[in-house]
């Protein structure tokens, strides 16, 4: 019995290692638009994929033809979300997290950025991603549509300032 024990796990270890090696990139990406990092400094995103991963192995063998990708897809999605959550306090939170300046969502809160990466990026249907995040399909429609209209607004610049002016108080 132990040789049959060491064979499915070696099999188990090689088709995770074969997912990985498909999978990992694309997930850090939308990691790294989620957390709106920057690409090459993204420790929030690399420990999301990271913890996402660990999940997705430590249930393979329950998948039972389950799409692997979209086990880890979700995993990060709800990590996200429960870590904007925690870190901002409650019901309110998923819009008060700050992303690197650079980041091309950057001008999106996090909830946007949750529905316009799954949404666009990641081509769930509005459907899956409103039963992932618990919003109805329209919720999830105008947040979709409001965060595309930021991100194709252009953004206003602020005026520049003026050597010696003092601020004007409202």
């Amino acid at each position: 019995m132990g040789r049959r024990h060491t064979v499915r796990d070696t099999r188990r270890g090689q088709e995770f290692q074969a997912f990985v090696a498909g999978a990992a990139g694309r997930l850090l990406h939308t990691a790294t638009l989620l957390t709106g990092e920057s690409r090459d400094d993204n420790p929030r995103a690399r420990r999301l994929l990271t913890l996402s991963l660990a999940h997705t192995y430590a249930c393979w063998d329950r998948l039972r033809g389950e799409d692997p990708y979209g086990v880890a897809r979700q995993e990060l999605a709800t990590r996200f979300a429960r870590s904007v959550w925690h870190r901002y306090g409650g019901p309110g939170a998923l819009g008060r997290s700050r992303p690197h300046p650079d980041s091309p969502l950057a001008r999106l809160t996090p909830r946007e950025r949750l529905v316009l990466v799954l949404r666009l990026y990641e081509g769930v249907a509005e459907e899956q991603t409103a039963a992932l995040l618990g919003l109805p399909r329209e919720r999830i429609e105008a947040i979709c549509s409001r965060a595309t209209e930021t991100l194709l607004r252009r953004p206003r610049e602020t005026a520049p300032r003026v050597p010696g002016a003092k601020a004007v108080a409202r």
